[in-house]
Order: C-alpha cells, then sequence, then structure tokens
C-alpha cells in the first residue's frame, strides 16, 4: 500500500508548514490548530501574526532607546551638578588660599551655567544619536531598503557642509569656547570689533553690550582672539605724577603707607588678593616722574580699588607737603604804557584784553627756543605781532585821553 504523501501527491498548502511557513508563529499554529483550515491559518499569518510581531518589534526598539537615553542624561546630569559645586583646593596645612576663595565666590554662578550648559549641549547630541539609530532600525524592520537612503544622507551632508561652512564654523566655534571656558555670561570681554559686557551666549553668536549701550552680535567662528578681563583675577593699575625734584625714595615710602593702610581695612581686602605693590618710576619727564602701584584683586573689582587707592596716595602725599606736578604756571604782565593812559585805558576792548590775559609773554616763548629750536620761527612771529598790538592800544588811548573832556 503506498502513501500518497510520499509521492508528492497530497498538496502542501493543506499542511502547517505550507500554510504558516517553515517558522510558523504562535498565532498561525494556534488558528491552524483549531480550524486546520489554510485559509484561516494564511488570514491570521498575513494580517495579525506579520503586523502585530513588527509592531511589537518596533514598540521594543523605541522602549529600548527610551531607556538608554533616560540613563546617560541621569549620568551626564550627575556629572554636570558635580562639575557645577566643584570644591575649593585646599593647601597643605588644611587652609583655603584667599585668592582661590574669591575665584571661587565670583565664578560659582558661571560653572553652574557653563556645567549646565555643556550638558544640554550633550543632552542634545545623545537624544540624536540613539533616536536616529533607532529610526533606522524601524525603517529597515518595515521594510526600506536603508543603502540608497544612507548614500542620499551622505551626499545631503556632503553638500551641507561645503554649502554652509561659515554655519558650521560658528556652531564649531561656540562649542569649543563653551568648553574652553573662554568666557561667559556677565564677562567683560575684548573681542576686537567691540569690548564690553557679554550679555548673551549661543553656539551660534554672542552678545556684548559696550560702555555706549550698544549690542553688538558677534558670530563665534569670526572671533579669531579674544581677551577677558574678568576671568580669574584682576589688576588696579595706578600711575601717579610727582614733581621731579622730588626724592623718589620717599615718595615710595609714602605711597606704600597708604596701599597699607587700604589693604589693612577690612572691607577693602575683602576684594583685594593680595597687598599692594609699588613698581616704582614708570616714566621720566623734564618736569615729573610717574610713579606706577598695582593691586591685585577680585574680578572686575580693580576700577573702585583704583579709585580708592589713587585718592588714598593723593591724601598722603598732600599731608607730608608734596606739590602736585603739572605744567608750569605763566605769568602776564601788563605793557607799561597801560598805567599813564589815565582814563582813556579804559577804552581798549574786552576781547584784546582777554586775548592778552591768555597769550603768553615774549619772555616765556622767548626760554622756549632754547628746549625746542623749532619755535624761534614762531617767537618772532609773536614778537611782532605783539609790538603791532601795542602801538594800537597807545594810539588808542591818546585819542581817548584827547576827546575826554
Amino acid at each position: 500500500m503506498f502513501h500518497a504523501t510520499s509521492l508528492g501527491l497530497v498538496d502542501p498548502s493543506g499542511t502547517l508548514t505550507g500554510s504558516c511557513g517553515d517558522n510558523p508563529g504562535v498565532a498561525c499554529r494556534l488558528a491552524w490548530d483549531l480550524s486546520h483550515s489554510t485559509s484561516a491559518a494564511q488570514l491570521v499569518n498575513v494580517y495579525l501574526a506579520g503586523p502585530a510581531s513588527r509592531v511589537g518589534r518596533i514598540l521594543f526598539i523605541i522602549i529600548l532607546a527610551l531607556l538608554v537615553r533616560t540613563a546617560l542624561c541621569r549620568l551626564l546630569n550627575r556629572m554636570a551638578e558635580r562639575a557645577a559645586t566643584a570644591t575649593l583646593p585646599v593647601a597643605s596645612n588644611g587652609r583655603v588660599h584667599k585668592a582661590a576663595v574669591a575665584v571661587h565666590a565670583s565664578g560659582s554662578e558661571r560653572r553652574a551655567q557653563r556645567a549646565r550648559a555643556l550638558g544640554s549641549i550633550l543632552r542634545s547630541a545623545i537624544s540624536a544619536i540613539v533616536f536616529g539609530v533607532a529610526a533606522l532600525t524601524i525603517l529597515g524592520i518595515l521594510g526600506f531598503d536603508l543603502a540608497p537612503l544612507l548614500a542620499s544622507t551622505t551626499v545631503l551632508g556632503v553638500a551641507l557642509g561645503f554649502g554652509a561652512q561659515n554655519l558650521v564654523r560658528d556652531y564649531l566655534a561656540g562649542i569649543l569656547m563653551l568648553v574652553e571656558d573662554h568666557y561667559g555670561v556677565g564677562d567683560t570681554i575684548n573681542a576686537g570689533v567691540a569690548t564690553g559686557t557679554v550679555e548673551a551666549m549661543t553656539l551660534l553668536t554672542t552678545e556684548v553690550r559696550d560702555v555706549n549701550g550698544v549690542v553688538w552680535h558677534i558670530r563665534n567662528g569670526t572671533i579669531d582672539s579674544v581677551g577677558n578681563e574678568s576671568q580669574g583675577w584682576s589688576r588696579a593699575v595706578i600711575d601717579y605724577p610727582v614733581p621731579y625734584g622730588e626724592d623718589l625714595a620717599r615718595i615710595r615710602h609714602l605711597m606704600e603707607q597708604a596701599a597699607v593702610s587700604l589693604y589693612r581695612e577690612r572691607g577693602w581686602r575683602k576684594v583685594m588678593l593680595e597687598k599692594p605693590e609699588v613698581w616704582g618710576a614708570q616714566e621720566l619727564s623734564s618736569k615729573e616722574v610717574t610713579m606706577r602701584i598695582v593691586a591685585k584683586t577680585a574680578p572686575m573689582r580693580q576700577v573702585e580699588v583704583a579709585r580708592e587707592l589713587r585718592a588714598r596716595v593723593k591724601a598722603v602725599l598732600d599731608a607730608a607737603g608734596v606739590p602736585p606736578a603739572g605744567p608750569d604756571t605763566i605769568v602776564i604782565t601788563a605793557p607799561s604804557g597801560q598805567g599813564e593812559a589815565g582814563p582813556g585805558a579804559g577804552a581798549l576792548p574786552a576781547a584784546e584784553a582777554r586775548a592778552g590775559a591768555e597769550a603768553p609773554t615774549v619772555t616765556d616763548l622767548v626760554g622756549t627756543q632754547e628746549d625746542d629750536p623749532q619755535e624761534a620761527t614762531q617767537a618772532e612771529d609773536f614778537t611782532a605781532e605783539l609790538a603791532e598790538d601795542e602801538e594800537g592800544a597807545e594810539s588808542l588811548g591818546e585819542g581817548a585821553a584827547r576827546g575826554a573832556p
């Protein structure tokens, strides 16, 4: 007796593998076991088991992507908070340096903002990468051919890279500035085209407000070099002129007294990181010597320290009897014939009197010729003009005297 199945006479579609495939799913197997119907098994396999399997795989990929993103974001948040609340460096003797305390106090808020900004950028990058990989995997499950898609994406990225070079450069420069902490919001910087306080900073541009109140929007990619005036610490520099004939050792001692008196006050000592130093003679001229005194201060506190220290130095020098250095005083002498003109002398115009009061004498100009030979010609011209003015004044005085009753 021959079996029909061994001779291939039985339709394979009437079997489980013929209806549900070589690897039948649970739904298709259950439909075959219950109905032994090829149409029912194929219907369940095509319209129920296949879509349900794809949906399950897609849901699994989405959940996995969310879990990975959440875990990485939590890790970044912990790192950002740890960086924002960094501890102070402690010396070998267990004490914290005063400069470190001042710098830490002034930059704690900025450090927190920088850490949170970096964390936000990294979270965005992680989200883009994780969800991008998940989207490509889902497209593969749905039956899309990824090779042409990846090739077109590569070509599009190259085209955008060449067409938007400035934009890419601005974003990369903004990321590097933020990572390397070149400057932050509230810092006073010199960006070349503008100098002022940073009010806002993005990955694309930096907003700087100068001393006149003008807001400058500077693209990060165009900043080749930048000077930060408020990072770490600042220095107050005071140049004070004194007369040339004064004893410089005595002047230095008086300036040190003024600096020490300011440094000993508790209110000013909080913003001064070190004791002020008198560097000595900075510039020399024929009439004065410029003495320089400096003080290391907390960031952006150098202006107020310089003002107070300059006032203290002036007060000490005035109390010691040191005269102020400045230009020589010009003494104006009246012409010899003006006193004999009598009542008619008042007829001179007020403008000529003011001009005579403002003009230097011939003796002053002759004295300047010895210092500068180039002024000899100007002195001669002025002598001739002064003689003419005196002759005109005498003639006006004589005419006024004759016309008087």
